[in-house]
């Protein structure tokens, strides 16, 4: 028999099991109807977007002048080499608080097979070791420079380039260790009533942090941004309206298709089309989506698929203004 509540119910339980290498799953319960999608939904975004994680901001190779040269004496151009150093994930070997930057100076002679291991040093450690970065031919040397950076998120190119000075290539930065973070929302009884929820949360990282770290990480940022309404706000001037841009994240939408890191059919159908960015799918409608030329339903399955791990179904409905903003943003970059 249900009762008259004065105080919402408190979760009692959680629960960590580790699904594998780099893998986690959180559950926790009872939360009151509605409560866990409240809870869920903000911990996702804050997990993908502001886990901290260290990438490459910055390239330099002797001989080289921009990013569409090539290298004396290396099988692959410098684009090829710069996605595959963007794979590579960093992981600092020292203090962190006190340095978030470390500059990497490279020789290596051929022939060999340049990967992620042979980066590692005193500075840092290569998580992902077996990555291969270049082919050195025969009496040929590559010397580089990259600069390794601790940041969250995402960061363009075109953003680092007054960070770095001059003879460096700059770099999309991707930070975030955070490659999956999903979560589920059951029914659970208690007392005899089924309307209490439980959270299941699955979290995957890159390895340059452990997933259930990373969890408490976010969570804790969640809690300091919500502390600010904790504070004496009686003496506090009423704000002005805030510009539509202040109040959404459009960073997440900005980032290139590229990352999505979807098949290349798949990927070949949005170029053909001009798609170039997350936010241009967010904006289109299923139909329009449906109706892109050679998008078959396997296609069209990744690109939802990926967009539902985002946090943007396909036809999700932004509001007018929020869409104008976006577009507006959309077209500067592509200009």
């Amino acid at each position: 028999m249900k009762t008259i509540k004065t105080t919402p119910y408190i979760p009692t339980t959680v629960e960590v099991e580790e699904l594998g290498q780099n893998k986690v799953r959180v559950v926790a319960y009872p939360f009151e109807s509605g409560y866990a999608i409240t809870l869920a939904h903000p911990l996702r975004r804050l997990l993908l977007s502001s886990s901290v994680g260290f990438a490459p901001i910055a390239l330099k190779v002797d001989g080289v002048s921009h990013e569409f040269d090539s290298i004396r004496g290396i099988v692959e151009d410098v684009s090829p080499f710069i996605v595959n150093l963007k794979n590579i994930r960093f992981l600092s070997k020292v203090d962190t608080d006190s340095q978030d930057r470390v500059v990497l100076n490279y020789s290596f002679k051929g022939p060999m097979n340049l990967t992620g291991s042979h980066l590692a040093n005193e500075q840092i450690d290569v998580v992902n070791q077996d990555v291969v970065l270049a082919t050195i031919n025969e009496d040929a040397t590559l010397n580089f420079s990259v600069i390794v950076q601790k940041g969250i998120g995402y960061v363009p190119s075109e953003d680092i380039r007054n960070l770095i000075p001059e003879d460096y290539i700059p770099l999309d930065a991707y930070f975030t260790p955070v490659r999956k973070a999903v979560y589920e929302i059951e029914n659970v009884l208690v007392e005899d009533d089924p309307t209490y929820e439980k959270i299941i949360f699955d979290v995957e990282t890159d390895g340059q942090v452990n997933p259930y770290e990373a969890f408490k990480q976010a969570i804790a940022i969640m809690h300091s941004q919500m502390s600010i309404f904790g504070a004496d706000i009686s003496s506090v001037p009423m704000a002005q309206k805030a510009n539509v841009e202040d109040n959404f994240d459009f960073k997440e939408l900005m980032i290139k298709l590229d990352s999505l890191n979807l098949s290349a059919r798949c990927f070949n159908c949005l170029d053909r089309i001009g798609i170039r960015y997350i936010g241009e799918l967010v904006l289109m409608s299923e139909n329009d989506l449906k109706n892109v030329k050679n998008m078959g339903k396997k296609s069209y399955d990744e690109i939802a698929d990926k967009l539902q791990e985002l946090g943007y179904p396909v036809g999700t409905e932004l509001e007018e203004d929020k869409k104008a903003a976006l577009s507006k943003k959309i077209l500067k970059l592509k200009a």
